[in-house]
């Protein structure tokens, strides 16, 4: 299994400065029409929550998105943008207070907003996984590796428990472990955190589903575990066809692993195209100024002193703002960005943009 480099944030640099870099090309073009090459198609989808005695908060705002079979989409925006919102939208996991108001969200063509419960049960796990941020929330400390891995496949598969233990331990050796049987009898308190992550895997893995979704999965990890864990969710996708929608806030990460990305700025897709297209020449003043920060960052070697900042505060998603959502930061605006929102533009095959700079 091919490892990703540790310094991931210098290659984004490289990149801004047109270096050639390599990347597997797995999906198809965003904007292929073909509809059995969609797994997941998101169209017009708001989400509000609605804190008692509280503003309502607008965390997702008009979002269209389409995942083809076996494509890695990323989807980038700082913390707040509404990243994982949209994450648990399509699974139908979000709180009480949420609202899903308008829009849909079409999994191999049906709504999952209209769905039954009993339908979202067969649909978690088994066509869609998550993977989340912290492995070790996502595991019961008091059972063990074995039995948490079998839960998802007795869930939805007719096996007795040999045949449960055996898909068990091979998937753990699957995702990396070369003595899955101790992994198996093992509790979690007993692993890493790079091995709980690998557990977590194994669990998305289980029912082979047609789509991941992997929310800031190597946020926690040092830069090794962090490059062990992309490789082997690219191994996954390469090797069994899976869609994977990998959310982060750091553009580098996405480098070698994902074949298009979208950037989120206030509950909004800003920007969104091929990642070569983007990293190279970002079209929106946010997705400039957030890979400058990043270029910076690798160019000081992690250091962050004398680095460029966003200026401003991120938007207040209480307040109804019938302009631009970035006009307030941007060092780009015109009077029309005060006034309204700016539409959808493509400015090429693969890649759109909302801005009113190239309205013209």
């Amino acid at each position: 299994m091919t490892k990703l480099p540790q310094s991931i944030s210098w290659q984004l640099f490289s990149v801004l400065h047109c270096e050639k870099i390599e990347k597997h090309q797995t999906g198809e073009p965003f904007l292929d029409t073909n509809p059995a090459r969609e797994v997941l198609e998101i169209r017009d989808l708001n989400v509000r929550y609605l804190p008692r005695g509280g503003k309502p908060v607008s965390s997702v705002n008009e979002v269209s998105l389409r995942v083809g079979a076996a494509e890695v989409v990323g989807i980038i925006g700082e913390s707040g943008s509404g990243k994982s919102t949209l994450a648990a939208s399509i699974l139908r996991l979000l709180p009480r207070h949420a609202d899903c108001g308008t829009g849909s969200i079409l999994f191999e063509g049906r709504d999952v907003l209209a769905m039954r419960e009993k339908e979202l049960r067969e649909l978690r796990g088994a066509r869609v996984a998550m993977v989340s941020q912290d492995p070790a929330a996502s595991l019961n400390p008091v059972l063990k590796i074995g039995t948490q891995v079998s839960e998802v496949l007795r869930a939805h598969f007719s096996l007795n428990r040999k045949e449960r233990k055996d898909r068990a331990v091979e998937l753990l050796r699957e995702v990396g472990f070369n003595d899955p049987e101790r992994i198996y009898a093992a509790y979690p308190h007993e692993l890493s955190g790079g091995q709980r992550q690998r557990v977590v895997i194994a669990q998305a893995m289980a029912c082979r589903p047609a789509l991941i979704i992997a929310d800031e999965p190597t946020s926690k990890l040092d830069s090794q575990l962090q490059a062990d864990i992309l490789a082997l969710l690219a191994d996954v996708v390469r090797r069994h066809k899976t869609a994977l929608i990998f959310i982060t806030h750091d553009p580098s990460i996405l480098i070698g692993l994902a074949d298009r990305i979208a950037i989120m700025y206030a509950g909004r897709i800003v920007e969104e195209g091929g990642i070569n297209d983007v990293l190279r020449n970002p079209l929106h003043p946010y997705t400039q100024s957030l890979l400058r920060l990043f270029a910076a960052t690798g160019a000081q070697g992690g250091k962050r002193a004398n680095f460029p900042i966003i200026a401003g505060e991120p938007a207040d998603l209480t307040q109804v703002s019938h302009g631009c959502c970035f006009e307030p930061r941007c060092l780009e605006r015109m009077e029309v960005c005060a006034r309204q929102a700016p539409s959808e533009l493509t400015k090429e095959q693969s890649h759109r943009v909302s801005c009113f700079k190239y309205a013209n």
